[in-house]
Protein backbone atom coordinates (compact mmCIF):
# COMPACT_ATOMS: atom_id res chain seq x y z
CA UNK A 1 0.00 0.00 0.00
CA UNK A 2 1.25 3.46 -0.89
CA UNK A 3 0.51 6.07 1.78
CA UNK A 4 -0.72 9.32 0.27
CA UNK A 5 -1.44 12.66 1.91
CA UNK A 6 -3.98 14.94 0.23
CA UNK A 7 -4.08 18.50 1.53
CA UNK A 8 -6.62 21.04 0.31
CA UNK A 9 -8.76 23.52 2.21
CA UNK A 10 -11.79 22.77 0.00
CA UNK A 11 -13.73 19.67 1.17
CA UNK A 12 -15.13 19.00 -2.30
CA UNK A 13 -11.64 19.11 -3.82
CA UNK A 14 -10.40 16.59 -1.25
CA UNK A 15 -13.37 14.34 -1.95
CA UNK A 16 -13.00 14.49 -5.74
CA UNK A 17 -9.26 13.79 -5.84
CA UNK A 18 -9.58 11.01 -3.24
CA UNK A 19 -12.26 9.30 -5.31
CA UNK A 20 -10.14 9.67 -8.45
CA UNK A 21 -7.03 8.15 -6.92
CA UNK A 22 -8.97 5.23 -5.44
CA UNK A 23 -10.53 4.71 -8.87
CA UNK A 24 -7.23 4.82 -10.73
CA UNK A 25 -5.36 2.62 -8.24
CA UNK A 26 -7.87 0.33 -6.50
CA UNK A 27 -6.49 -1.57 -3.49
CA UNK A 28 -3.09 0.06 -3.89
CA UNK A 29 -3.33 3.22 -1.82
CA UNK A 30 -4.09 4.43 1.69
CA UNK A 31 -5.13 8.08 1.74
CA UNK A 32 -4.91 10.59 4.60
CA UNK A 33 -6.51 14.04 4.43
CA UNK A 34 -5.61 17.51 5.68
CA UNK A 35 -7.42 20.81 5.27
CA UNK A 36 -4.48 23.16 5.84
CA UNK A 37 -0.70 23.25 5.73
CA UNK A 38 -0.23 22.68 9.46
CA UNK A 39 -2.40 19.55 9.40
CA UNK A 40 -0.62 18.42 6.24
CA UNK A 41 2.81 18.36 7.89
CA UNK A 42 1.48 16.66 11.02
CA UNK A 43 -0.46 14.01 9.07
CA UNK A 44 2.47 13.31 6.74
CA UNK A 45 4.77 12.66 9.70
CA UNK A 46 2.20 10.79 11.79
CA UNK A 47 1.33 8.31 9.05
CA UNK A 48 4.81 8.16 7.51
CA UNK A 49 3.45 8.96 4.05
CA UNK A 50 5.48 8.49 0.88
CA UNK A 51 3.55 10.92 -1.32
CA UNK A 52 2.05 14.37 -0.70
CA UNK A 53 -0.49 15.99 -3.01
CA UNK A 54 -0.73 19.63 -1.94
CA UNK A 55 -2.77 22.67 -2.82
CA UNK A 56 -0.77 25.91 -2.58
CA UNK A 57 -3.32 28.34 -1.09
CA UNK A 58 -4.24 27.00 2.35
CA UNK A 59 -4.82 28.75 5.68
CA UNK A 60 -2.26 28.73 8.48
CA UNK A 61 0.55 27.44 6.32
CA UNK A 62 0.68 27.38 2.53
CA UNK A 63 1.29 24.26 0.51
CA UNK A 64 4.74 25.55 -0.38
CA UNK A 65 5.62 26.06 3.28
CA UNK A 66 4.26 22.63 4.14
CA UNK A 67 6.28 21.13 1.29
CA UNK A 68 9.49 22.59 2.69
CA UNK A 69 8.88 20.93 6.05
CA UNK A 70 7.83 17.67 4.44
CA UNK A 71 10.94 17.64 2.28
CA UNK A 72 13.14 18.33 5.30
CA UNK A 73 11.45 15.42 7.12
CA UNK A 74 11.66 12.97 4.20
CA UNK A 75 14.12 13.73 1.41
CA UNK A 76 12.92 10.74 -0.65
CA UNK A 77 9.20 11.47 -0.68
CA UNK A 78 7.27 12.60 -3.76
CA UNK A 79 5.60 16.02 -3.62
CA UNK A 80 2.93 16.87 -6.18
CA UNK A 81 1.22 20.26 -6.36
CA UNK A 82 -2.35 20.44 -7.64
CA UNK A 83 -3.27 24.11 -7.66
CA UNK A 84 -5.19 26.84 -9.42
CA UNK A 85 -2.14 29.13 -9.39
CA UNK A 86 -0.49 29.26 -12.81
CA UNK A 87 2.30 31.62 -11.83
CA UNK A 88 6.02 31.37 -12.50
CA UNK A 89 7.05 32.26 -8.94
CA UNK A 90 5.01 29.39 -7.52
CA UNK A 91 6.39 26.96 -10.07
CA UNK A 92 9.92 28.17 -9.31
CA UNK A 93 9.34 27.58 -5.60
CA UNK A 94 8.00 24.11 -6.37
CA UNK A 95 11.27 23.33 -8.12
CA UNK A 96 13.22 24.44 -5.04
CA UNK A 97 11.50 21.77 -2.92
CA UNK A 98 12.10 19.19 -5.65
CA UNK A 99 8.43 18.71 -6.44
CA UNK A 100 7.75 15.74 -8.67
CA UNK A 101 5.04 17.61 -10.60
CA UNK A 102 3.10 20.87 -10.70
CA UNK A 103 -0.44 20.32 -11.99
CA UNK A 104 -3.16 22.89 -12.58
CA UNK A 105 -6.66 22.24 -11.28
CA UNK A 106 -8.74 20.38 -12.05
CA UNK A 107 -5.90 18.25 -13.43
CA UNK A 108 -6.53 15.94 -16.34
CA UNK A 109 -6.68 12.23 -15.55
CA UNK A 110 -3.61 11.38 -17.64
CA UNK A 111 -1.46 13.91 -15.77
CA UNK A 112 -2.64 12.74 -12.37
CA UNK A 113 -2.15 9.06 -13.18
CA UNK A 114 1.26 9.73 -14.68
CA UNK A 115 2.41 11.70 -11.63
CA UNK A 116 1.29 8.99 -9.23
CA UNK A 117 2.81 6.19 -11.26
CA UNK A 118 6.14 8.04 -11.11
CA UNK A 119 5.72 8.56 -7.38
CA UNK A 120 4.96 4.86 -6.85
CA UNK A 121 8.14 3.96 -8.71
CA UNK A 122 10.14 6.32 -6.50
CA UNK A 123 8.53 4.85 -3.37
CA UNK A 124 9.40 1.33 -4.51
CA UNK A 125 13.02 2.26 -5.17
CA UNK A 126 13.30 4.02 -1.80
CA UNK A 127 11.78 1.10 0.07
CA UNK A 128 14.11 -1.33 -1.61
CA UNK A 129 17.18 0.79 -0.91
CA UNK A 130 16.27 1.15 2.76
CA UNK A 131 15.57 -2.56 3.06
CA UNK A 132 18.89 -3.38 1.44
CA UNK A 133 20.86 -0.96 3.64
CA UNK A 134 19.28 -2.33 6.81
CA UNK A 135 19.55 -6.01 5.95
CA UNK A 136 22.70 -6.37 3.87
CA UNK A 137 24.29 -8.79 6.36
CA UNK A 138 21.32 -11.11 6.64
CA UNK A 139 20.46 -11.47 2.94
CA UNK A 140 21.65 -14.81 1.54
CA UNK A 141 24.32 -14.43 -1.13
CA UNK A 142 22.33 -16.25 -3.79
CA UNK A 143 19.39 -13.86 -3.48
CA UNK A 144 21.03 -10.47 -2.99
CA UNK A 145 19.71 -7.90 -5.47
CA UNK A 146 23.16 -6.96 -6.78
CA UNK A 147 24.01 -10.51 -7.72
CA UNK A 148 20.60 -12.05 -8.31
CA UNK A 149 19.38 -9.39 -10.72
CA UNK A 150 22.23 -9.98 -13.15
CA UNK A 151 22.28 -13.76 -13.01
CA UNK A 152 20.99 -16.26 -15.51
CA UNK A 153 18.80 -17.56 -12.73
CA UNK A 154 17.04 -14.20 -12.52
CA UNK A 155 16.51 -14.16 -16.28
CA UNK A 156 14.97 -17.62 -16.09
CA UNK A 157 12.72 -16.51 -13.22
CA UNK A 158 11.72 -13.45 -15.24
CA UNK A 159 10.52 -15.76 -18.01
CA UNK A 160 8.42 -17.66 -15.48
CA UNK A 161 7.00 -14.40 -14.12
CA UNK A 162 6.13 -13.24 -17.65
CA UNK A 163 4.44 -16.55 -18.43
CA UNK A 164 2.45 -16.36 -15.21
CA UNK A 165 1.26 -12.78 -15.80
CA UNK A 166 0.48 -13.48 -19.47
CA UNK A 167 -1.71 -16.39 -18.37
CA UNK A 168 -3.36 -14.60 -15.44
CA UNK A 169 -3.75 -11.00 -16.65
CA UNK A 170 -7.56 -11.31 -16.77
CA UNK A 171 -7.67 -11.80 -12.99
CA UNK A 172 -7.39 -9.11 -10.32
CA UNK A 173 -3.62 -9.29 -10.11
CA UNK A 174 -1.82 -7.36 -7.39
CA UNK A 175 1.94 -7.01 -7.11
CA UNK A 176 2.00 -8.61 -3.66
CA UNK A 177 0.08 -11.62 -4.96
CA UNK A 178 2.53 -12.27 -7.80
CA UNK A 179 5.50 -11.69 -5.50
CA UNK A 180 4.07 -14.21 -3.04
CA UNK A 181 3.45 -16.70 -5.84
CA UNK A 182 7.20 -16.76 -6.48
CA UNK A 183 8.22 -16.58 -2.84
CA UNK A 184 9.62 -13.03 -2.88
CA UNK A 185 9.08 -10.00 -0.69
CA UNK A 186 7.36 -7.08 -2.42
CA UNK A 187 10.55 -5.02 -2.16
CA UNK A 188 12.77 -7.60 -3.83
CA UNK A 189 10.16 -8.43 -6.45
CA UNK A 190 9.80 -4.75 -7.42
CA UNK A 191 13.54 -4.47 -8.00
CA UNK A 192 13.76 -7.75 -9.87
CA UNK A 193 10.80 -6.86 -12.08
CA UNK A 194 12.12 -3.43 -13.03
CA UNK A 195 15.57 -4.79 -13.73
CA UNK A 196 14.29 -7.54 -16.00
CA UNK A 197 11.38 -5.77 -17.71
CA UNK A 198 12.51 -2.14 -17.68
CA UNK A 199 9.23 -0.92 -16.18
CA UNK A 200 7.13 -1.30 -13.05
CA UNK A 201 4.71 -4.18 -12.54
CA UNK A 202 1.59 -2.01 -12.89
CA UNK A 203 2.85 -0.39 -16.10
CA UNK A 204 3.68 -3.81 -17.60
CA UNK A 205 0.30 -5.24 -16.60
CA UNK A 206 -1.66 -2.31 -18.02
CA UNK A 207 0.28 -2.35 -21.29
CA UNK A 208 -0.33 -6.09 -21.64
CA UNK A 209 -4.03 -5.72 -20.94
CA UNK A 210 -4.39 -2.85 -23.39
CA UNK A 211 -2.65 -4.83 -26.13
CA UNK A 212 -5.09 -7.69 -25.53
CA UNK A 213 -7.97 -5.21 -25.61
CA UNK A 214 -6.77 -3.78 -28.92
CA UNK A 215 -6.79 -7.27 -30.43
CA UNK A 216 -10.36 -7.80 -29.24
CA UNK A 217 -11.52 -4.38 -30.45
CA UNK A 218 -10.68 -5.45 -33.99
CA UNK A 219 -13.74 -7.71 -33.75
CA UNK A 220 -16.83 -5.44 -34.00
CA UNK A 221 -19.06 -8.23 -32.72
CA UNK A 222 -17.67 -8.04 -29.18
CA UNK A 223 -19.17 -5.44 -26.86
CA UNK A 224 -16.64 -2.91 -25.57
CA UNK A 225 -17.72 -3.41 -21.96
CA UNK A 226 -17.13 -7.15 -22.35
CA UNK A 227 -13.72 -6.43 -23.83
CA UNK A 228 -12.81 -4.50 -20.71
CA UNK A 229 -13.69 -7.49 -18.54
CA UNK A 230 -11.91 -9.91 -20.85
CA UNK A 231 -8.82 -7.72 -20.65
CA UNK A 232 -8.76 -7.70 -16.86
CA UNK A 233 -10.76 -4.56 -16.05
CA UNK A 234 -13.90 -5.06 -13.99
CA UNK A 235 -15.06 -1.44 -14.29
CA UNK A 236 -15.85 -0.02 -17.73
CA UNK A 237 -14.92 3.55 -16.77
CA UNK A 238 -11.55 2.51 -15.39
CA UNK A 239 -10.87 0.48 -18.53
CA UNK A 240 -11.70 3.48 -20.71
CA UNK A 241 -9.42 5.76 -18.66
CA UNK A 242 -6.45 3.41 -18.82
CA UNK A 243 -7.01 2.72 -22.53
CA UNK A 244 -7.02 6.44 -23.34
CA UNK A 245 -3.93 7.06 -21.23
CA UNK A 246 -1.99 4.31 -22.99
CA UNK A 247 -3.22 4.81 -26.57
CA UNK A 248 -4.36 8.44 -26.64
CA UNK A 249 -7.90 7.53 -27.67
CA UNK A 250 -11.00 5.89 -26.28
CA UNK A 251 -11.77 2.20 -26.99
CA UNK A 252 -14.58 3.20 -29.37
CA UNK A 253 -12.31 5.63 -31.22
CA UNK A 254 -9.67 2.95 -31.58
CA UNK A 255 -12.26 0.47 -32.85
CA UNK A 256 -13.50 2.96 -35.45
CA UNK A 257 -9.97 3.46 -36.72
CA UNK A 258 -9.32 -0.27 -36.96
CA UNK A 259 -12.64 -1.48 -38.34
CA UNK A 260 -13.82 1.67 -40.09
CA UNK A 261 -17.12 1.48 -38.27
Amino acid sequence: MYKILIADDEPIERQVITKKIHGFFPNQVEIFLAENGVEAVDAFKKHDCQIALLDISMPGKTGLEAAEEIRAYNEDCSIIFLTAFDEFNYAKKAISVRALDYLLKPGCDEEIVGAFEKSFSIADDTKHRQHWNHNVVSVPAETTPTEGLCSKKSQAIAKEIKAYIDAQYQRDLALQDVAGEFGYSEVYFCKLFKQQFGKSFIVYLNELRIEKAKELLANPNINIKDIGVMSGYREANYFARVFRRVTGMSPSEYRSGVTGS
